[in-house]
């Protein structure tokens, strides 16, 4: 998978921020950058992308009727300095709207979000990915997750221990936010420290749950849900 992108805006540090981010992420490539969306729709006639990352306030013609003169309309994530557009930007179906100043987490779990939509409409093809996220390491280094591959995350305070079947990671990010992140078939919150992968369980005894040798406690209120779950019941 790769995904073929561009940037519209017409502020020349806004655009360089979005494609220093994105040389961070790997499966996608910046097919060009416009400061106006005239010269975009032209483009756009010739060839096709993928995603667009777009400003509204341009010149010419805003984001928004941009949006809505599109014949055949690729993902779009809206980047703004305003947030009273965000209610009509999800009315045309953009993907996410990021408001500037836009942090690297942030864009990373729109990042996310553009990943899993283009693996579901791969999800037919003979060969497929695995499912998978990217989590930040390393001040600005990416790593690939595969999810298959999750046993736990845990909660430590402003951080979360990331356990897989072959490593471990440290990595700024809340437990709620990272969950988020994970499809709630397969993944669930136990206590307000731990989200598990359901299928990695290898025992329930009580209020407790055993993965990988290791037994962890179900909070009081995760418990019926876990319940409902995990157990069917």
């Amino acid at each position: 998978m790769n995904v073929k992108c561009l940037i519209i805006d017409d502020e020349p540090l806004a655009v360089n921020v979005i494609k220093n981010y994105l040389l961070q992420v790997n499966d996608v490539t910046l097919v060009n950058t416009f400061n106006n969306a005239v010269d975009a729709l032209n483009f756009l006639k010739n060839n096709k992308v993928d995603l667009i990352f777009l400003d509204i306030n341009m010149p010419l013609l805003d984001g928004l009727s941009f949006i809505k003169s599109l014949e055949t309309k690729p993902e779009i994530i809206i980047t703004s300095a305003y947030e009273e557009y965000a209610v009509e930007s999800f009315e045309l179906e953009v993907l996410d709207y990021l408001v500037k100043p836009i942090s690297f987490p942030r864009f990373l779990k729109a990042m996310n979000k553009v990943f899993k939509i283009f693996s579901d409409k791969n999800s037919n093809n003979l060969i497929q990915e695995r499912p998978y996220i990217f989590i930040k390491i390393d001040k600005k280094k990416l790593k690939k997750i595969y999810l298959d591959e999750l046993l736990i995350i845990e909660s430590l305070k402003d951080y979360l221990k990331i356990t897989t079947e072959t490593n471990r990671y440290i990595i700024h990010q809340t437990l709620s936010s990272f969950t988020d992140q994970l499809p709630s078939d397969n993944f669930i919150r136990i206590h307000r420290s731990y989200t598990i992968a359901i299928d990695k369980v290898d025992t329930v005894e009580g209020n407790s749950i055993e993965i990988a040798g290791i037994r962890y406690t179900i909070g009081r209120t995760y418990i019926d849900d876990v319940k409902n779950k995990i157990l069917n019941i």
